[in-house]
Protein backbone atom coordinates (compact mmCIF):
# COMPACT_ATOMS: atom_id res chain seq x y z
CA UNK A 1 0.00 0.00 0.00
CA UNK A 2 1.32 3.49 -1.09
CA UNK A 3 -0.68 6.56 -0.02
CA UNK A 4 -0.38 9.43 -2.62
CA UNK A 5 0.25 12.68 -2.19
CA UNK A 6 -2.61 13.60 -2.50
CA UNK A 7 -3.64 11.64 0.98
CA UNK A 8 -0.17 13.08 2.59
CA UNK A 9 -0.97 16.24 1.67
CA UNK A 10 -4.47 16.47 3.18
CA UNK A 11 -2.96 15.66 6.21
CA UNK A 12 -0.75 17.88 6.20
CA UNK A 13 -3.46 20.71 4.97
CA UNK A 14 -5.34 19.81 8.10
CA UNK A 15 -2.94 19.49 10.48
CA UNK A 16 -1.81 22.87 9.56
CA UNK A 17 -5.18 24.76 9.82
CA UNK A 18 -5.60 22.81 13.68
CA UNK A 19 -1.62 24.35 14.84
CA UNK A 20 -2.34 27.64 13.76
CA UNK A 21 -6.57 27.38 15.04
CA UNK A 22 -7.90 30.26 15.21
CA UNK A 23 -11.86 31.47 14.11
CA UNK A 24 -10.19 33.08 11.13
CA UNK A 25 -9.61 32.09 7.65
CA UNK A 26 -6.34 31.63 6.47
CA UNK A 27 -5.46 31.81 2.76
CA UNK A 28 -4.22 28.74 0.57
CA UNK A 29 -1.02 30.55 -0.15
CA UNK A 30 -0.21 30.90 3.47
CA UNK A 31 -1.05 26.74 3.97
CA UNK A 32 1.36 26.43 0.90
CA UNK A 33 4.30 28.53 2.16
CA UNK A 34 4.82 27.00 5.51
CA UNK A 35 4.24 23.27 3.97
CA UNK A 36 6.29 24.20 0.96
CA UNK A 37 3.81 22.83 -1.71
CA UNK A 38 2.24 24.05 -5.02
CA UNK A 39 -0.58 26.46 -4.12
CA UNK A 40 -2.37 24.72 -7.78
CA UNK A 41 -2.03 21.47 -6.31
CA UNK A 42 -3.54 22.13 -3.00
CA UNK A 43 -6.51 23.99 -4.81
CA UNK A 44 -8.11 20.23 -5.74
CA UNK A 45 -7.27 18.93 -2.57
CA UNK A 46 -9.22 21.75 -0.25
CA UNK A 47 -11.74 21.33 -2.77
CA UNK A 48 -12.15 17.46 -1.68
CA UNK A 49 -11.95 18.61 2.06
CA UNK A 50 -14.12 21.31 1.62
CA UNK A 51 -16.99 18.69 -0.01
CA UNK A 52 -16.61 16.36 2.73
CA UNK A 53 -17.05 18.80 5.42
CA UNK A 54 -13.38 18.68 6.90
CA UNK A 55 -12.70 22.59 5.76
CA UNK A 56 -14.63 25.19 5.25
CA UNK A 57 -14.19 27.90 2.76
CA UNK A 58 -14.86 31.74 1.91
CA UNK A 59 -14.45 33.76 -0.88
CA UNK A 60 -13.24 37.05 -1.52
CA UNK A 61 -11.35 39.82 0.63
CA UNK A 62 -10.91 38.21 4.08
CA UNK A 63 -11.43 34.78 2.46
CA UNK A 64 -9.44 31.48 2.80
CA UNK A 65 -10.18 28.13 4.65
CA UNK A 66 -10.36 26.94 8.33
CA UNK A 67 -11.09 23.74 9.82
CA UNK A 68 -15.10 22.51 9.71
CA UNK A 69 -14.83 20.00 12.42
CA UNK A 70 -12.45 20.17 15.77
CA UNK A 71 -9.37 18.52 15.02
CA UNK A 72 -10.20 15.65 17.70
CA UNK A 73 -13.13 14.67 15.61
CA UNK A 74 -11.18 14.54 11.81
CA UNK A 75 -10.03 10.88 11.94
CA UNK A 76 -7.02 10.12 9.40
CA UNK A 77 -9.02 6.87 8.02
CA UNK A 78 -11.93 9.19 7.24
CA UNK A 79 -9.35 11.64 5.17
CA UNK A 80 -7.23 8.93 3.85
CA UNK A 81 -10.55 6.78 1.83
CA UNK A 82 -11.70 10.14 1.12
CA UNK A 83 -8.47 11.15 -0.79
CA UNK A 84 -7.58 7.76 -1.75
CA UNK A 85 -10.85 6.68 -2.04
CA UNK A 86 -9.57 2.80 -0.76
CA UNK A 87 -7.23 1.61 1.44
CA UNK A 88 -7.86 -2.53 0.60
CA UNK A 89 -5.12 -4.39 -0.10
CA UNK A 90 -6.92 -6.45 -2.62
CA UNK A 91 -9.91 -5.40 -4.90
CA UNK A 92 -12.32 -8.07 -3.50
CA UNK A 93 -11.83 -6.55 0.23
CA UNK A 94 -12.71 -2.86 -1.43
CA UNK A 95 -15.95 -1.17 0.22
CA UNK A 96 -19.08 -1.94 -2.08
CA UNK A 97 -16.94 -4.06 -4.30
CA UNK A 98 -17.59 -7.15 -5.85
CA UNK A 99 -17.31 -9.86 -4.17
CA UNK A 100 -14.76 -12.66 -5.92
CA UNK A 101 -16.05 -15.98 -6.93
CA UNK A 102 -13.17 -17.74 -5.63
CA UNK A 103 -13.56 -16.33 -2.23
CA UNK A 104 -14.80 -19.80 -0.45
CA UNK A 105 -11.39 -21.29 -1.63
CA UNK A 106 -8.70 -18.64 -1.39
CA UNK A 107 -5.99 -19.69 0.67
CA UNK A 108 -4.75 -15.81 0.54
CA UNK A 109 -7.63 -14.06 1.57
CA UNK A 110 -7.67 -14.29 5.66
CA UNK A 111 -3.74 -12.99 4.95
CA UNK A 112 -5.16 -10.08 2.83
CA UNK A 113 -8.38 -9.57 5.57
CA UNK A 114 -5.85 -10.12 8.70
CA UNK A 115 -3.79 -6.64 6.85
CA UNK A 116 -6.86 -4.90 6.07
CA UNK A 117 -8.23 -5.19 9.56
CA UNK A 118 -4.75 -4.04 11.10
CA UNK A 119 -4.60 -1.11 8.76
CA UNK A 120 -8.20 0.15 9.00
CA UNK A 121 -7.68 -0.46 13.19
CA UNK A 122 -4.23 1.43 13.07
CA UNK A 123 -5.34 4.47 11.07
CA UNK A 124 -8.70 4.42 12.83
CA UNK A 125 -6.83 5.31 15.59
CA UNK A 126 -5.83 8.50 14.95
CA UNK A 127 -7.15 11.89 14.19
CA UNK A 128 -5.73 15.48 13.41
CA UNK A 129 -5.61 16.16 16.86
CA UNK A 130 -3.13 13.04 17.65
CA UNK A 131 -0.78 14.96 15.01
CA UNK A 132 -0.28 18.66 16.14
CA UNK A 133 2.77 19.10 17.57
CA UNK A 134 3.46 18.62 21.26
CA UNK A 135 4.84 21.33 23.49
CA UNK A 136 8.65 21.08 24.05
CA UNK A 137 10.09 20.03 27.60
CA UNK A 138 10.02 22.68 29.41
CA UNK A 139 7.23 24.76 28.09
CA UNK A 140 4.10 23.05 29.61
CA UNK A 141 3.74 25.17 32.38
CA UNK A 142 0.56 26.87 33.10
CA UNK A 143 -0.34 29.26 35.57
Amino acid sequence: MMISTRGRYALRILVDLAEHCSEEYVTLREIAERQEISEKYLESIVKLLVRAGFLEGLRGKGGGYRLGRRPEEIGVLDVLRLTEGTLAPVACLEEGGRPCARAPHCRTLPLWKGLNDVVTAYLGGFTVRDLMGKAEDGNDYII
